[in-house]
C-alpha cells in the first residue's frame, strides 16, 4: 500500500514573516501620530503655506524739483516696516515777528504733515502714519521753559508710533530744536515736559516711545 503523502510544513522563516507583517503594521500606526506631534512630515507631498510676504523698498520718493516758492523742504519721519524713516515734504513758510510764535507755527505746520495721509508715492514704497488727525500744539503752562512744546492731550495717551514720530520729526528742524532735542509736554494741569532726542534706538523701535524721555523738573 502506498503511504499516503503529507504536505510538507511551512518553514519557519515563513511562518515568522506573517508574524511581521501584521505587528510591523501596527507598530507604523502607534508611531504615525507620534511623529506628526514632534513636528516630522510624514508625507512627501509638498504642503502649500501661501504666497511669501510681500516686501515694501522704504525708499523715500524724490523730492519736488521745483518747489513751491512760499514753502521749504523740512523732513518728516513716517512709519514703514515698523521702523522710522524720513521723507521730505514742502512746509508753507510763515512770516511772523515774534519768535516764540514762530517756533509754534513751524511745529504745527509739520505735525499737520504727520497727520495727513501718506502720499500715493509713499504709500507704494510702504510708508504710513500713527499720528491722531485732532493732535495740535496747545498753550503753553505758566512757567514752562521759552522752548517748551505741548501737545493738546497727554502725551502717554498719543500711540508710541505717533509719540516716535513728532520727536524724530520736530529734532530733524534746526529752528525747533538748535540742539537736537525737543522738549514736549501735555495739555492738562501739572502734567511733566519731558527731553527727547530721536536716536536710532528710537528710529529702529518706536514701540519704546513711551519710555524715551527724560521728566524735567520743574520748580
Amino acid at each position: 500500500m502506498r503511504s499516503r503523502s503529507t504536505r510538507p510544513a511551512p518553514s519557519r522563516t515563513r511562518a515568522h514573516r506573517r508574524g511581521a507583517a501584521p505587528a510591523a503594521a501596527l507598530v507604523a500606526l502607534v508611531l504615525l501620530p507620534l511623529l506628526a506631534g514632534c513636528g516630522i512630515r510624514t508625507t512627501s507631498v509638498p504642503v502649500d503655506a501661501g504666497p511669501a510676504p510681500s516686501r515694501v523698498s522704504c525708499a523715500p520718493p524724490k523730492a519736488a524739483a521745483d518747489p513751491d516758492p512760499d514753502t521749504v523742504s523740512r523732513q518728516v519721519y513716517l512709519v514703514c516696516s515698523m521702523q522710522l524713516a524720513p521723507v521730505s515734504r514742502s512746509v508753507p513758510v510763515r512770516d511772523v515777528g515774534n519768535v516764540r510764535t514762530s517756533v509754534s507755527s513751524q511745529a504745527t505746520a509739520l505735525i499737520r504733515q504727520l497727520e495727513q495721509s501718506p502720499r500715493s508715492a509713499e504709500s507704494q514704497a510702504g510708508f504710513s502714519t500713527a499720528v491722531p488727525a485732532t493732535t495740535e500744539i496747545a498753550a503753553r503752562h505758566g512757567g514752562d521753559p521759552a522752548n517748551a512744546l505741548r501737545l493738546n492731550q497727554e502725551l502717554d495717551d498719543l500711540p508710541s508710533f505717533a509719540l516716535a514720530q513728532i520727536v524724530c520729526t520736530l529734532t530733524a528742524d534746526s529752528g525747533i530744536a538748535p540742539d537736537g532735542t525737543v522738549l514736549l509736554g501735555g495739555q492738562s494741569p501739572g502734567d511733566p515736559l519731558r527731553t527727547y532726542t530721536c536716536t536710532s534706538d528710537l528710529r529702529t523701535r518706536p514701540d519704546a516711545g513711551d519710555d524715551a524721555g527724560t521728566l524735567v523738573r520743574q520748580p
